[in-house]
């Protein structure tokens, strides 16, 4: 299999049309059009439907489409730490991370590397904690940032100096806005609206003492700021980390710590035995240098 041959199967997959893929590859449609039918036949299997209007995945497709984008984009990281490592200090480091308060850290990181280094360049993609794992095992992923209570054990990391809170944010006109802390006996029965990692993690199941199926789940979130809106809302109780939201005097919310707390670390993570580009090996010192 030619990885020329993929980005052209990428090509028609984004486009669904053979006609403006050939185009944007600059290839003439005959041409594309024979190339893709050999792809098919040496694969075994159909990856396209086709008519007049649309050119659409099969089954066989879509599967096709997610390991290629992988495929490519492997490719295209392993290029830029080849083409780099003649051009001096530059490059591309890719940092996987989820919702905290501790990024402040690595975003100062980056700040003074790139001062320094102004060719080195940092794509933070947000992603849950799954996500950030996949990335990292399939080399997509310089790096994550993993919240959680205790080190990693399948990654070397460092621990950022930042731990972050659970706690619950709700209108301030609800009755348990009053209380300085919240138990678990405060929320039995209520609406709580509760982030899908934490739930596919159990992280709060220890804390409530009980399986999530017997909380009253109004609703899941992934960024905590459409969470934000249905707590606004008054939809439920929301359960987040502290210092995500800037609740200011005029905000609708406040946020309340669980007690007895429930404390999340930090750490920035890679693959063990790693071979980093220059770009990469700096921001981890950076990062090292931070937290100590």
């Amino acid at each position: 299999m030619e990885f020329r041959l993929l980005k052209y199967f990428l090509a028609v997959a984004r486009t669904e049309n053979i006609s403006r893929a050939a185009a944007e590859l600059n290839i003439s449609q005959p041409a594309l059009s024979r190339q893709l039918m050999d792809f098919e036949d040496e694969l075994g299997v159909k990856l396209f439907f086709r008519n007049k209007r649309r050119t659409t995945l099969t089954e066989a497709g879509y599967l096709l489409k997610r390991r290629a984008e992988e495929i490519n984009a492997l490719i295209d990281k392993t290029l830029d730490e080849i083409s780099n490592s003649r051009e001096g200090v530059s490059g591309n480091v890719r940092i996987g991370c989820g919702e905290t308060a501790g990024m402040q850290i690595i975003a100062r990181a980056i700040r003074e590397l790139t001062a320094e280094f102004p060719m080195i360049h940092c794509h933070l993609h947000s992603m849950d904690y799954n996500g950030v794992k996949e990335g990292l095992d399939k080399g997509i992923l310089d790096f994550g940032v993993l919240i959680q209570p205790a080190p990693p054990k399948n990654y070397s990391y460092i621990e950022i100096s930042h731990k972050d809170i659970w706690g619950v944010i709700m209108r301030k006109d609800s009755p348990l806005a009053t209380l300085d802390k919240i138990c678990a006996a405060d929320l039995d029965g209520l609406p709580l609206i509760i982030s899908q990692q934490a739930l596919g993690k159990k992280e709060l199941e220890n804390w409530f003492g009980k399986d999530s199926n017997a909380l009253n789940v109004v609703a899941t979130y992934t960024l905590i700021y459409n969470a934000s809106l249905m707590a606004e809302e008054g939809i439920g109780y929301v359960l987040s980390l502290d210092k995500l939201l800037n609740l200011t005097e005029n905000s609708l919310l406040t946020f309340k710590p669980l007690s007895p707390p429930n404390i999340f670390k930090n750490f920035f993570v890679w693959k063990k035995n790693q071979i980093f580009s220059h770009a990469a090996s700096l921001l981890r010192e950076k990062v090292e240098e931070l937290s100590n």
